[in-house]
């Protein structure tokens, strides 16, 4: 009949299959042209960036451009052996009595001949401020979660409540909170620890409770119909199904804190970041060169534990999620 859909099979197909190999193929064509306005627009915006960019570089940011380069390749110390003097506080044979090449007098003597160097103290202060944020941090945000939970208070104002607090937490970047604290409470790795701290409430607080929002409610309904206390429904129903990935999660946190812990020193939070801004600001190529290679390896390493780590603890829960068993 006239109007309607060809019945006929087409290269072999059924009516229903042919049919929703039509549907299939109008669906690839709408997806490439979303695809190609997608690419428009991207590419209009970098070039509108681009045009402001070089408007607010007084026209120089093109023109500039090809010297991008220039200061990692001019900022070179005089030997490759003085990155590690610098590294360990030993003596240099550049030495002309400027701080540059002065090594030795920032050591941290534990005795009178054994000593710590500077850069591996001040890496060692940047994962103390990150763990115990961390640490206080994950304690409070475990408390708060339940009572964010809405299969736990539903959505009275306790509820609502904590869940603002916890917005108000995260809402602003942890530099910007040590800069705050800093003025009030002077340069040092306290008020780090407490941005650190207050972020990683907020942030952590939104997955734990998110994660309690989607446990198994049945055995929570048992200990409820045998009288038990919500304190006692929560310890013995709840947190069993959530600690696995109450784990993976503030592990994650811990190395997202040491990279925040390194950042907040450089605007006086102590630690790493602080002795590397003056190193990188007074042009001290070895000793800025021995900073960047100490905070490679570190954040390398701790990234590495921290995944074996999880994967321990958990037993492998979460990374086997949609794997079949066979």
């Amino acid at each position: 009949m006239a109007g309607n859909i060809s019945t006929a099979p087409d290269d072999g197909l059924g009516a229903s299959s042919a049919l929703v190999m039509r549907h299939y193929q109008q669906q690839v064509v709408q997806r490439r042209i979303y695809t190609g306005i997608a690419i428009v627009v991207f590419l209009f915006a970098l070039g509108a960036s681009l045009n402001f960019a070089n408007n607010a570089n007084s026209g120089k940011f093109f023109e500039r451009l090809p010297y991008f380069f220039d200061f990692i390749r001019n900022f070179v110390p005089d030997s490759p052996m003085e990155i590690v003097r610098a590294m360990f506080d030993l003596p240099s044979p550049y030495a002309d009595g400027s701080l540059k090449y002065d090594y030795t007098s920032s050591r941290v003597y534990i005795t009178e001949s054994i000593y710590i160097p500077q850069f591996i103290y001040q890496l060692v202060v940047t994962l103390n401020i990150a763990f115990v944020a961390t640490i206080i941090g994950t304690s409070l945000a475990f408390v708060l979660c339940f009572l964010a939970a809405t299969n736990l208070v539903g959505t009275g104002p306790l509820r609502f409540v904590v869940r603002r607090i916890m917005e108000v937490m995260r809402a602003f970047p942890e530099i910007v909170i040590a800069g705050l604290l800093t003025a009030i409470l002077s340069i040092g790795p306290i008020a780090a620890i407490i941005a650190i701290t207050v972020h990683t409430i907020g942030a952590l607080g939104k997955l734990f409770f998110e994660v309690v929002e989607n446990a198994d409610m049945r055995p929570e309904e048992g200990l409820r119909a045998a009288g038990a206390s919500w304190v006692e429904r929560v310890r013995f129903a709840i947190v069993p199904q959530v600690l696995p990935n109450f784990v993976s999660y503030a592990l994650l946190r811990a190395e997202i804190n040491v990279r925040a812990s390194t950042i907040i020193g450089a605007v006086g939070g102590g630690g790493i970041g602080e002795v590397f801004r003056l190193a990188i600001g007074r042009d001290h190529a070895a000793k800025t060169y021995a900073i960047i290679i100490l905070l490679f390896v570190t954040i390398v390493v701790v990234d590495q534990f921290s995944a074996w780590l999880r994967r321990r603890l958990t037993n492998d829960q979460t990374f086997n999620i949609g794997r079949g068993v066979i």
